[in-house]
């Protein structure tokens, strides 16, 4: 999971997601580090200043086909969603 540490991931983070998380989702996203790192992006790319935080409580969106995920954010309008998950990552249960 070194790759996270180019998104600014720290090694503690790293290793808390490690130990907190299913091994077989852990799999899931090492197999699929190129989809995972693509879907990063996007939120980078967006202005999403927490993707961080988003990741670590929501790992198992990142696994969604990139047309997908890039579907479900772009339903509403950049700032305010940047906004808004600012204030609450919670909000992405009801994206």
């Amino acid at each position: 999971m070194k790759f996270l540490e180019k998104y600014d991931f720290n090694k503690e983070e790293i290793a808390d997601f490690l130990n907190n998380s299913p091994k077989k989702l852990i799999d899931a996203i090492k197999t699929n580090k190129k989809l995972v790192c693509e879907n990063i992006n996007y939120l980078k790319d967006l202005g999403v200043t927490n993707y961080q935080q988003i990741f670590l409580e929501y790992y198992d969106m990142f696994l969604m086909d990139h047309s997908n995920f890039v579907e479900v954010f772009s339903k509403y309008e950049p700032e305010d969603l940047i906004e808004k998950l600012k204030k609450n990552v919670r909000i992405v249960e009801y994206l």
